[in-house]
């Protein structure tokens, strides 16, 4: 992917710099990396069969169908914050590294769906609705919900592992490749860490707001800003006071970036969300949210958490979402999620200031952490 030698200068024509983060642009490139990853991958899949073909085209589909391309944004502006060069030779390889984050975040989203009995997913079936619908569109022998689950559960392995392969075949030099792994090994242990913590906290019971809290640490905050901030740091090389600034501001940024998730989840518009309203209520979410209210309800209104306790996790009507929504409101666990969010963004946007990174990652990543914390969607 070297540029073209000048036949008149001998030296390298310049280098068009990747597109800044936060544009429609960047997200073109992003998804360009990955539509030439997946070509990439045609020859080794098409060997296996036309059910591999299948299967591995799901996840083509599912990759490309949409997002904000927000973890390859961190990633991509860390490396720059700390003096990577978008002209630079080494761009492409950079930009393809960070891109497969957007693998991890698949495995990560279609194993989260049947782990909470998801049925779409931005306005499509989940996955492993998806497949469940083919078995029983081809009258195939079993059960539909088992198969869809089944093949569901190996696409998200798959993406996983490609996310490896995209890494290892993106370009970046040996010694840029040794300083990433141990970051994205700590990355991927985390994220799996924090969805078992979700999952076993479910089954436990665990209401306080302490066990929430942890979870949105590790199982969204860290793969979301703060492992890629530091792998794009790790990837240029910065120096040790950066890193541990980046790690200030991504976990409290992801953090809020979670809460924020947490109150469209109850509140947010489907249109927008893409989403039905009131999900995380019938899903029965052990959220900082939920946390709060129990908390507050249980010190002055033992009725509502009464009724909060028997029903979430149930199939709600609309009319009991609309009536949750407003005890969630009443009894001030929004406003204090809302607190948190504030505080949150305060103290990561003060980390990022006083770091060292350079002043347009500074204010690139200001603009990206008010973007996710105070989205719609």
């Amino acid at each position: 992917m070297e540029a073209p030698l000048s036949a008149a200068t001998g030296t390298q024509t310049p280098r068009p710099a990747v597109p800044q983060p936060g544009t429609p642009a960047f997200v073109t490139a992003v998804e360009d990396a990955l539509t030439h990853f997946f070509a990439t991958r045609r020859s080794t899949t098409e060997r296996l069969g036309p059910v591999f073909v299948e299967a591995t085209d799901a996840l083509e589909q599912f990759v490309l169908r949409g997002g904000k391309r927000t973890r390859p944004a961190f990633a991509w502006t860390g490396w720059l914050g700390a003096g990577g060069d978008p002209h630079a030779p080494d761009a492409a390889a950079v930009l393809t590294a960070c891109s497969a984050l957007e693998l991890v975040q698949a495995c990560a989203l279609v194993h989260d769906d049947i782990i909470d009995s998801s049925r779409t997913r931005r306005r499509f079936p989940t996955v492993h609705v998806d497949f469940e619908q083919r078995h029983r569109d081809r009258g195939w022998s079993g059960d539909s919900a088992h198969f869809g689950a089944s093949v569901a559960i190996l696409i998200g392995d798959l993406a996983l592992s490609w996310a490896d392969d995209m890494v290892h075949a993106s370009g970046l030099a040996p010694a840029a490749i040794a300083r990433f792994a141990p970051v994205w090994a700590d990355m991927r242990t985390e994220v799996l860490g924090g969805q078992l913590l979700d999952i076993s906290g479910e089954a436990g019971g665990d209401e306080s707001v302490e066990a929430a809290l942890r979870i949105n640490r590790y199982k969204t905050a860290a793969y979301t800003v703060e492992r890629p901030l530091h792998l794009g740091a790790a990837i240029a090389a910065a120096g040790q006071e950066l890193i541990e600034a980046y790690r200030e501001f991504g976990t409290a940024i992801g953090i809020a970036f979670q809460l924020r998730d947490d109150l469209l989840g109850v509140f947010g518009d489907p249109a927008v969300t893409g989403k039905p309203s009131g999900d995380d209520l019938r899903e029965g979410k052990r959220t900082v949210l939920l946390a709060e209210a129990l908390r507050r309800a249980d010190d002055a209104d033992p009725a509502a958490a009464a009724l909060l306790r028997s029903s979430i996790g149930t199939d709600l009507s609309a009319e009991q979402v609309q009536r949750l929504r407003a005890l969630l409101v009443e009894l001030g666990a929004v406003d204090e999620v809302e607190r948190r969010i504030t505080e949150l963004t305060d103290t990561g946007l003060a980390a990022i200031e006083a770091s060292s990174a350079t002043p347009a990652a500074k204010e690139r990543l200001r603009a990206m952490a008010l973007a996710a914390t105070k989205r719609a969607a």
